[in-house]
């Protein structure tokens, strides 16, 4: 995409299927930073940069993080830092939630052999009470 492309708050809301009024949360929170136009600058303006910073919010908030997790990695991409350090703060996070994943299918699992332990325990049960009557 063409770094002097510029986009509305209706184009970024239809291309990423969100409401406007998400977008304006992404801004709030520091995400985004659209220049502002018209009387009273009313209108929003945003960048290529903004929509790839867009882009990289749903695709961290589709991997589970946090908006805050997510604006820390995202503006360590803005920097003109190594990019070393950036990487293992990316790769400590991600190990992170993938603990916090990998705890949760444990506890979903368990959750799930009990279900089929009381499933195989109420068949039999209503076996016996078919087998009487």
């Amino acid at each position: 995409m063409p770094t002097n492309t510029t986009f509305t708050i209706s184009d970024l809301a239809r291309e990423f299927d969100l409401t406007t009024r998400a977008i304006r949360f992404y801004e709030d929170m520091g995400l985004l930073q659209p220049e502002r136009s018209g009387p009273g600058g009313r209108n929003r303006v945003y960048s290529s940069r903004d929509r790839t910073r867009l882009k990289l919010t749903l695709r961290a908030k589709r991997l589970g993080l946090s908006l805050t997790e997510a604006k820390d990695i995202i503006d360590m991409y803005d920097s003109p830092r190594d990019t070393g350090p950036q990487l293992r703060k990316f790769l400590t996070v991600l190990a992170e939630h993938r603990r916090q994943l990998e705890e949760q299918m444990a506890e979903l699992q368990a959750n799930l052999d009990e279900v089929k332990t009381h499933e195989r325990e109420a068949r039999a049960l209503l076996g016996k009470f078919e087998k009487r009557a």
